[in-house]
């Protein structure tokens, strides 16, 4: 096997060593351009007659050809060998607890739920076989809705590569770190980092320091962007230089392989007799991407009144409805908290959005009694009441206002506009806190119609 990019040095064995690093490049949505063989980029044009090199032009396409300019998103791929040649016959495989929107399994009563860190299996288990699904809301079929799963893996893939042709797939580690292998280059991602994988782009994915989980959302709907920052104005919240994509790498290997492909929310295998992770260059839009959380710069009240939790936001999937998310993706980061005669945590509420939290570390400031740990998640649906649970209201309404930073803490939130239906393996899963619904029952009553 050869891999090699402008950064990596070629070796014989079939895997680099974990102590090389990729190579990124800066920005959000650039044009970009990437070649690991000086040469390998046609200079002026995008399909020559003859590619250097002997290579095959490819065009991966993740916008139809007419979208407009702002939203036309497409690479050309120079690689060794064609995705077609790919391609072989190609049989139903088991996807395990995968499951794809509209995937109406089991029926709950309508209540907020929650759910405990889901262990990690002590069987091998590769990340094809490590998902779990959690929740799916719209149809993938129309291009609308979202998946939210976990991943538990304990092995790297070996001699498999994968891609996703029902959507988009935005990776949050919460435990151990991956490394992604793509047609595009090599990205390392660790807890408090995030990665978005185009649909149609092929991955392997690898443990460099012992098993992990994590969180993972399937965007069905048009690609992850920027939320607009309207009067914030040009800078704060996540700043494009602060993402990072993956220089050329390629591999040329020439072995016994699989390729699986998620399609119409079926898992399909066939047999390869060489790596698809070939490409020697690239240029375009259309690529995966990493970015550190710990980056983001986040904006608050500095008088009085919690804020809407939008002011949050790192990436959003728009609808064909202005200001109406497909998917929202915020985070609850460190911050300070200052605001006057106020109650800090979130206020009670209901939404016509649908919450899926995950909590990667630390403690989140709406529940403190101790259910909402590391790895944990939970699902506040459309139109059902959630809030601080007794203790963080308690504790809100009594503590001392002064300037209070919050530290050691990182919670995120899948926020949709669709409803979103609970899977069986989450509906029968162990991990599920049954009483977690009735939280409410316990705030008191402080009615007192004498005293103001």
């Amino acid at each position: 096997m050869n891999v090699q990019n402008p950064s990596l040095k070629t070796r014989s064995a079939d895997r680099l060593e974990s102590a090389i690093q990729p190579g990124y490049m800066s920005g959000f949505g650039n044009g970009f351009e990437t070649e690991a063989l000086p040469g390998a980029l046609p200079i002026g044009r995008n399909s020559p007659q003859k590619c250097s090199y002997g290579l095959y032009a490819e065009q991966l396409s993740g916008s139809p050809f007419t979208a407009p300019r702002t939203t036309n998103e497409r690479s050309w791929l120079y690689r060794i060998r064609p995705t077609v040649t790919h391609w072989g016959q190609f049989q139903r495989a088991d996807i395990g607890q995968w499951r794809t929107a509209p995937a109406a399994e089991v029926e709950v009563p309508i209540a907020p739920m929650r759910w405990s860190p889901i262990p990690l299996p002590n069987e091998s288990v590769s990340f094809l076989e490590g998902v779990r699904t959690i929740t799916t809301a719209g149809d993938a079929g129309s291009q609308a809705g979202m998946g939210a799963h976990v991943y538990l893996i304990t092995r790297s893939m070996a001699d498999e590569y994968f891609y996703n042709a029902d959507g988009e797939m935005l990776f949050v580690p919460q435990q151990g770190s991956l490394r992604l292998w793509t047609e595009f280059g090599i990205i390392d991602v660790e807890p408090g980092e995030i990665t978005v994988i185009p649909r149609g782009v092929k991955i392997r994915v690898e443990l460099t320091n012992g098993p992990a989980r994590g969180y993972f959302c399937e965007n069905y709907g048009g690609a992850f962007t920027l939320p607009e920052r309207g009067p914030i104005g040009a800078n704060c919240l996540a700043n494009p230089r602060d993402f990072l994509t993956p220089v050329a790498a390629y591999e040329d290997k020439d072995a016994p392989s699989k390729m699986y492909v998620k399609w119409g929310g079926s898992l399909w295998v066939a047999d390869m007799d060489h790596s698809p992770l070939d490409v020697v260059a690239w240029h375009g839009n259309y690529a995966p991407y990493k970015y550190d959380l710990r980056r983001y710069s986040p904006v608050g009240p500095v008088l009085y009144d919690h804020a809407d939790p939008s002011i949050f936001t790192v990436l959003t999937a728009p609808s064909e409805t202005p200001g109406t998310a497909n998917i929202d993706f915020v985070i609850f980061p460190d911050r300070w908290l200052v605001a006057e005669n106020t109650f800090r945590p979130p206020w009670y509420h209901m939404n016509v959005m649908s919450e899926f939290m995950g909590l990667i570390y630390g403690v989140y400031d709406a529940k403190t009694g101790g259910g909402f740990v590391p790895g944990g998640m939970s699902l506040h649906n459309t139109m059902l009441p959630h809030g601080p649970d007794m203790d963080a209201f308690e504790k809100a309404s009594n503590v001392e206002l002064k300037p209070h930073r919050l530290e050691g803490t990182l919670a995120f939130m899948f926020e949709t506009r669709f409803p979103q239906k609970v899977t069986a393996f989450a509906a029968n899963s162990e991990s599920l806190q049954r009483d977690y619904g009735s939280y409410g029952h316990k705030l008191k009553k402080h009615f007192n119609p004498n005293q103001r």
